[in-house]
């Protein structure tokens, strides 16, 4: 959606204040889907700017709304950078940690780049990994983005086919 045009109405999230990212597809439903949610805002962003990218790949139109907290309360945030750009990225290409975000939510997603790659392996029909293997897919998952991990598991995916 294009900078003159007009954000249709967002609805405010339901629950407590957290970050929230509503997307709104007006070739698809019409209405406003969750995204991301999370705590933290640094992970909200990096989702929104993934996603937002992949969308637009495909050829797709989409708003994006960020909601959060506020002195307690909701708040609905500008989000056209968020929506162009992930969040700041390290030398390696993972995002920079935001500064209130949490050791665990880094281990959670090395542990889901990590189940993604085994994924990918068992569907190239690999599924007898040993130890060597095994500390090979997490040295990948340490050193790989998100996205990275997802194309190389297409990839393996592929192969097994």
């Amino acid at each position: 959606m294009s900078a003159l045009q007009e954000r249709p109405p967002c609805p405010r999230p339901p629950g407590a204040p957290r970050w929230v990212a509503l997307f709104h597809r007006p070739a698809g439903a019409g209405s406003w889907t969750v995204g991301a949610q999370s705590p933290y805002r640094a992970p909200v962003l990096y989702a929104v700017g993934i996603m937002t990218r992949t969308l637009r790949a495909r050829g797709d139109e989409v708003t994006v709304a960020l909601w959060g907290p506020k002195d307690g309360a909701w708040h609905l945030f500008d989000t056209p950078a968020a929506a162009e750009d992930p969040a700041p990225a390290t030398p390696s290409g993972q995002p920079a940690p935001g500064p209130a975000e949490p050791a665990g939510l880094t281990e959670r997603m090395t542990g889901r780049r990590h189940q993604v790659l085994l994924a990918g392996l068992s569907k190239a029909g690999l599924y007898d990994l040993g130890p060597e293997d095994d500390e090979a897919v997490r040295a990948l998952a340490d050193r790989l983005d998100e996205p990275t991990v997802r194309r190389v598991a297409h990839w393996l995916s592929v192969a097994g086919r």
